[in-house]
């Protein structure tokens, strides 16, 4: 009995500490699970990318829409008589590397993707820091309009390093330096290389709803065009974001939105649009 007793002792105590290391190690990993969760659930922030990647073997239909402006009120029923329309597919190769087509309505333009994971946010770093570079063609330029037209004439190029953080359930930043390169371009209106900075956030408001807001400054000190801003919402649903937002760029291809927004603001030229990702 003596010797009964002494047993269950010993394994009462080696069960409690083994009980109180694995609530040590569920605590440590609830830590780490709140550091590794993605800075944003959408793979855009509005019209942007932001860090977050398809998972590994991971399909994504992506439909998004540009309406036309809606300062043209009823005539255009507030633009949505004029839609620009992007369709492309997604394709995680690994957690960390994905690559993407799509095709836009405005200027008929293709664009080639890779995205990929460079560092993950942890107890040792501070950010995530993801490259995403570009090579877009435009279909819509005509040999009637430039006889010497090559098909090299046709890309475009874009390169982006996306960091960002995510500071706490609700919110997280992303910080954009960006470059693009036009191999055919219009002297009058803009250079053949251009830097951007964009800065964007993600703020979640209830457990599937965030707001979003983005904003570009392109460093081309003569440009005709605008520095793209836009404001948006998330809504998470089974399967898919849904992302409702205003910009001041109808066109949602990577190179053009950035280097192409005619909007303004503060006169109400500014487009309604969606995207929609549907993962598989």
């Amino acid at each position: 009995m003596t010797k009964a007793l002494l047993f269950l002792s010993v394994f009462s105590s080696g069960f409690a500490f083994a009980q109180e290391d694995l609530l040590k190690d569920i605590d440590t990993l609830k830590t780490n699970t709140e550091i590794s969760q993605p800075a944003f659930k959408a793979l855009q922030i509005v019209t942007g990318q932001s860090t977050k990647l398809a998972a590994k073997k991971e399909w994504y239909i992506v439909v998004a829409h540009r309406f036309g402006d809606i300062s043209t009120g009823f005539k255009d029923f507030f633009g949505l008589d004029n839609a620009s329309t992007k369709l492309g597919v997604i394709y995680g190769i690994t957690d960390a590397v994905s690559l993407s087509l799509s095709r836009e309505t405005n200027m008929k333009t293709f664009e080639g993707v890779v995205k990929y994971k460079l560092v993950k946010q942890n107890d040792n770093f501070p950010v995530d820091i993801v490259g995403y570079n570009v090579m877009g063609v435009n279909t819509d330029l005509s040999k009637d309009n430039y006889p010497f037209l090559t098909f090299g004439d046709r890309l475009s190029y874009l390169t982006q390093a996306l960091i960002s953080r995510r500071f706490n359930d609700k919110l997280s930043l992303q910080l954009t330096p960006s470059f693009v390169h036009k191999n055919l371009y219009e002297p009058s209106v803009e250079d053949k290389n251009q830097f951007l900075a964009g800065l964007g956030g993600r703020y979640k408001i209830s457990k599937r709803i965030s707001v979003n807001a983005e904003y570009f400054v392109n460093f081309d000190s003569h440009s005709f065009y605008k520095n793209p801003l836009s404001l948006g919402v998330d809504i998470e649903t089974g399967g898919h974001v849904f992302q409702l937002l205003f910009t001041n760029s109808q066109i949602n291809s990577d190179i053009g939105y950035l280097t192409n927004a005619s909007g303004e603001w503060g006169k109400g030229h500014i487009f309604f649009g969606f995207n929609l990702y549907r993962v598989f």
